[in-house]
């Protein structure tokens, strides 16, 4: 899999011109030699880092599912963020230091066309706000000398699939405003079930054979390039594999690329990280190959709250015999 034909000027009008999830671990980049699972993963990210610098992106924006917001969704603005981070659960593996390059008038850009769709959303730019491990980790890996400026959106935790759609639009919409040739990034594990005590990391393995097949069977469909079919699975995989977030980086993708199938699908790696699945997978646009929506979920263009589907289902009568 590889970009061809968006070398040239800045676009007109933006676009995203690729889309990888990766793994929201820390430990492949804190302690690789540690684990051949880790390893493995490690290593692959270099084959993901060469596609991201052949692209010529203008951009790359995260959807982590490590920045966890409760009041509405927030985008990252400070421009060079310059602090040290530990991960709560992996601070023995050692901490790490970052210093980032971020758009911060994309981030702008992607509050406002966020507000526009009925969505609560702010800016953050405050020296020693605390950026996520998951974020922290994939730019380490995947663009270490943030030749690429970054963007950054949390993941909210009471966020339904209609209001993380609508974010995805919102953040379409600020691609094309911006005229920036954009490369998303899913940062979330498959199934999240983490092994509860220590583990000799050689060892690691995902935590049930349950969570290994629904791994398979959805990397599968996305190594077809069946995004959208993926986003709509997301919910029944996310009760049987205990999805991450239920999966709201897929969601996110999904919407922000414009919910088709059409996609050059390639899963580079798949691994255990402390019993999660991780992954590492890219999707680039293609023409005509996946063909558009297979279900017929809601798709919403506005936010406009909760539906109050149980106030609705109170009135509808209902004869138990």
């Amino acid at each position: 899999m590889g970009f061809t034909g968006y070398r040239g000027e800045r676009m007109s009008e933006g676009r995203v011109i690729g889309a990888y999830l990766v793994p929201n671990q820390p430990l492949p980049l804190l302690a690789p030699e540690q684990s051949p699972a880790w390893q493995s993963l490690h290593d692959s990210y270099a084959q993901v880092r060469a596609e991201i610098e052949a692209s010529d992106a203008d951009l790359i924006l995260i959807f982590s599912t490590r920045w966890v917001s409760i009041i509405g969704h927030q985008m990252q603005a400070d421009p060079e963020p310059d602090f040290w981070v530990v991960d709560e659960d992996f601070h023995q593996f050692g901490s790490m230091h970052y210093k980032l390059k971020i758009d911060a008038e994309f981030a702008a850009t992607y509050r406002d066309c966020a507000k526009a769709r009925g969505l609560e959303a702010r800016t953050v730019a405050y020296q020693g706000f605390p950026i996520d491990v998951g974020s922290i980790s994939a730019l380490k890996m995947l663009n270490p000398d943030n030749r690429i400026p970054a963007g950054i959106v949390s993941c909210n935790v009471y966020s339904d699939r209609s209001e993380t759609l609508v974010l995805g639009k919102a953040a379409a919409d600020a691609i094309k405003k911006s005229g920036r040739k954009v490369i998303l990034l899913g940062v979330s594990a498959l199934s999240n079930r983490m092994f509860t005590e220590w583990i000799d990391p050689k060892q690691d393995r995902i935590h049930s054979l349950k969570d290994d097949e629904w791994n398979r069977k959805i990397l599968e469909l996305l190594g077809e390039g069946r995004l959208e079919d993926v986003s709509q699975l997301s919910r029944e995989f996310s009760r049987q594999a205990n999805g991450d977030s239920k999966m709201k980086a897929i969601w996110w993708m999904a919407s922000a690329m414009g919910q088709n199938n059409d996609y050059r699908g390639t899963v580079f790696d798949y691994q255990p990280v402390w019993g999660t699945g991780a992954a590492l997978v890219g999707l680039i646009p293609a023409s005509n190959l996946g063909g558009g929506l297979e279900y017929d979920e809601d798709d919403t263009e506005f936010y406009r709250g909760d539906r109050n589907v149980l106030a609705a289902a109170k009135k509808t009568n209902v004869n138990p015999s």
